[in-house]
């Protein structure tokens, strides 16, 4: 078969499922292949779905910042558009999200962190644990102070993978169910990809397959590691007290946990975080940390209905910036590494891709991400 401007997509995550789309609707290729052997499963199906460039901020970080708020303000139109072509919902809370400490060393970490953002310019307000527990009833007596985040936002991860599924299927995507072992090229550009029955041929490919993509070509070999998380889902029942509306972040004797809102009086529970390679497993000590921190924030919760365990793997760098663009031979375009703030990231990351596969520079708010960025220039 000869091709005809084929790009190809490794990985149906939300990363790879919203370039496909953005791609089609763009009209940037003749045709547009997304392949991955199980479409929506991997770290996006395990997801908290925080969007928290703000809260999620570590000192020190502020290209990881920079390139969080950027993409936080593109969050609304990406998800209007996807909804519009989708015909639904994408599932994007607005309530915001507090931050709050139990003791004293956390409470003084939550004021170190206020201060940085303030430096920043971010909008952040510093409460009580009175005063943020009125904001929030179902916070416990142990929360001594907090901040309130008001601009955060918040997807219910599975929501979004549905609608992008549905808005790439109505914009045109070839989703093909199989593995890819690995991307081809010729030593000048990329002629496709490897499967295991053949080569599915291509002009371009994104690699967007998550703590996978350094497996598919040797460019990014090293440069993305698994970084395994845990997430617990619960749901309240009907004797039980009400979820906080907002997303609840708090630092538990110095390990964190958050709390994330979905419909039907269930939330997400999270952030066990291991360098333990890609071991599927969910630990029992790993569910007993989360339900001993998440308790002593939210002592309602003993009395909800445990859902689901779930382990995945982020993709990790080592400077925790995705790596975004041209990268290798002509052709081969990167979208991954995205770690722990891949639902948040996905907007700009469109963005950035969408130019390059129009053949334009990476934004500027991108350019500390690029994946051709050398080296000596990270840590």
């Amino acid at each position: 078969m000869t091709v005809r401007d084929r790009l190809v997509v490794v990985g149906a995550g939300a990363v790879g499922s919203a370039i496909a789309w953005a791609a089609a609707r763009e009209r940037v290729a003749g045709e547009v292949v997304l392949v991955d052997p199980d479409p929506g499963s991997g770290a996006s199906r395990v997801a908290g779905g925080m969007l928290a460039p703000i809260s999620e901020a570590w000192p020190g970080e502020r290209e990881v910042l920079e390139l969080g708020a950027a993409s936080l303000a593109r969050w609304p139109a990406f998800a209007e558009a996807v909804a519009q072509d989708a015909g639904r919902p994408v599932g994007l809370r607005r309530e915001g999200t507090v931050q709050v400490a139990l003791d004293a060393a956390d409470v003084a970490d939550l004021d170190r962190v206020a201060e940085h953002l303030r430096a920043w310019g971010r909008e952040v307000e510093r409460l009580s644990g009175r005063a943020v527990r009125r904001l929030e009833p179902a916070l416990g007596p142990a929360v001594r102070a907090g901040l309130a985040v008001p601009d955060d936002l918040a997807v219910d991860n599975r929501a979004l993978l549905a609608a992008l599924s549905d808005a790439g299927r109505a914009r045109g995507v070839v989703v093909e169910r199989r593995r890819v072992e690995r991307v081809v090229d010729d030593g000048v550009r990329v002629t496709g990809v490897e499967l295991d029955d053949g080569v599915l041929e291509a002009d371009r490919v994104v690699v967007a397959a998550g703590a996978w993509s350094a497996a598919l070509h040797p460019v990014l070999a090293e440069r993305v590691r698994p970084v395994k998380g845990e997430i617990l889902r619960v749901r309240a029942r009907r004797t039980s007290l009400p979820p906080p509306s907002r997303t609840v972040r708090a630092a538990v004797s110095g390990r964190p946990v958050y709390a994330v809102p979905r419909d039907g009086g269930r939330l997400v529970v999270g952030a066990t975080q291991y360098e333990a390679g890609f071991d599927p497993d969910v630990l029992v000590g790993g569910v007993r940390d989360l339900v001993a921190d998440v308790e002593r924030v939210l002592p309602g919760i003993a009395d909800y209905a445990l859902e689901e365990t779930a382990a995945s793997f982020r993709p990790g760098t080592d400077d925790n910036l995705p790596l975004l663009g041209a990268v290798g031979p002509a052709g081969l375009v990167a979208a991954t590494g995205h770690g722990r703030n891949g639902m948040l990231l996905v907007a700009v990351t469109v963005d950035a891709v969408a130019a390059v596969l129009r053949g334009e520079a990476l934004p500027d708010e991108a350019r500390p991400a690029a994946a051709d960025r050398s080296a000596a220039a990270r840590p």
